[in-house]
């Protein structure tokens, strides 16, 4: 097929605010030596392009800039030397450019990443590196495929770090992307699961999702305690810590010896700590960074094989993609937000 020319729309925030998102017209990119043109054909949302575009997360990252981390599509031209892929090749970007395997740096942490500082996805064609993306799992739709690179591989890599094996106990936090695949790719390694949420619409989609036990945090917002009871006073072994704020109860969860991966902060940034309670119980408490290449690969044959179907909430067309933004802000949606392109 020809190689695409003229323009494509763009999805570009000319300020620190939804507000800003407009609808633009950008020139198509033209594959360089090494890369590829993909055309995008669906972006999902994480917390983090919620937190770049609020300001909080880059505050100096220049503006106009194009969001979002995360999407699947089709080759549809290469660059001179790529043999990896072909045209009608179906594609998943990863995250952190450059990070294929082992330790990330910081480098590659702070200015490799799509999205800021990097160009986001939100757009109708990317040009990226043949070798830093992966073949689209073939048992996942374009939407679902665009849900891997942080929020699957997040919960993936946590869990690894944690040491998960058959018979642990592992708590998650809400019903946010992470949080999903966690409890999905837990039980589906035999692990006994605990979960949080504020609803009982909520607890009847993380029942039906496998969870073993489910506590209100809204009817005890104690809610440590509460998961100490359901694990018959064990606690849990791993705690997948989503919300950052709650940390003190997540140790009041954990059982001696386990491990706290924390990920995010939707519930903020800030958080006092009892170090007793680090130090007493014996628990390791690591930051998690999404996940390498080599990570990504692993998950995507991890959900082939136990056929794991990642969790969508809502789609949006890319013209209403700031009612997609501000979806995920009101906070009421169980798994992932998708824009198609």
């Amino acid at each position: 097929m020809p190689q695409p020319t003229g323009t494509m729309k763009a999805i570009e925030a000319s300020a620190f605010s939804i507000d800003s998102l407009s609808l633009v017209e950008r020139p198509i990119p033209a594959p360089r030596r090494g890369e590829i043109l993909i055309r995008v054909n669906a972006v999902t949302l994480n917390y983090r392009d919620l937190a770049v575009l609020g300001g909080t997360y880059m505050p100096t990252l220049p503006m106009p800039y194009v969001p979002c981390s995360d999407c699947c599509g089709t080759v549809v031209a290469v660059g001179e030397d790529v043999s990896l892929f072909k045209e009608g090749d179906r594609v998943v970007p990863c995250y952190i450019q450059g990070w294929r395997d082992g330790k990330v740096t910081q480098q590659q942490r702070t200015k490799q990443t799509l999205g800021g500082p990097l160009p986001g996805v939100l757009r109708e064609y990317i040009a990226v590196p043949a070798d830093e993306v992966i073949p689209a799992p073939a048992n996942l739709s374009d939407a679902e495929a665009a849900t891997l690179p942080i929020a699957a591989l997040t919960a993936w890599t946590c869990l690894q770090q944690g040491g998960l094996k058959s018979g642990d106990r592992v708590l998650v936090e809400g019903t946010g992307g992470v949080a999903l695949f966690a409890l999905q790719l837990a039980k589906a390694a035999g692990a006994e699961v605990v979960a949080l949420t504020s609803t009982a619409k909520k607890a009847a989609m993380l029942k039906k999702l496998g969870a073993d036990h489910v506590v209100n945090y809204r009817e005890t917002p104690e809610w440590g305690a509460a998961v100490k009871d359901v694990t018959g006073g064990h606690g849990v072994d791993i705690v997948v810590e989503t919300t950052g704020s709650t940390l003190a109860q997540s140790f009041a969860a954990v059982a001696f010896g386990g491990f706290i991966g924390v990920i995010g902060f939707v519930g903020g940034a800030e958080v006092p700590l009892n170090v007793l309670q680090l130090i007493g119980p014996n628990v390791r408490m690591e930051g998690v960074v999404v996940g390498s290449q080599a990570g990504l690969r692993d998950l995507a044959r991890a959900m082939d094989l136990h056929g794991i179907k990642p969790v969508i909430d809502s789609t949006f067309p890319i013209e209403k993609a700031a009612d997609a933004f501000q979806h995920m802000k009101q906070a009421g949606h169980i798994g992932k937000i998708v824009v198609t392109l």
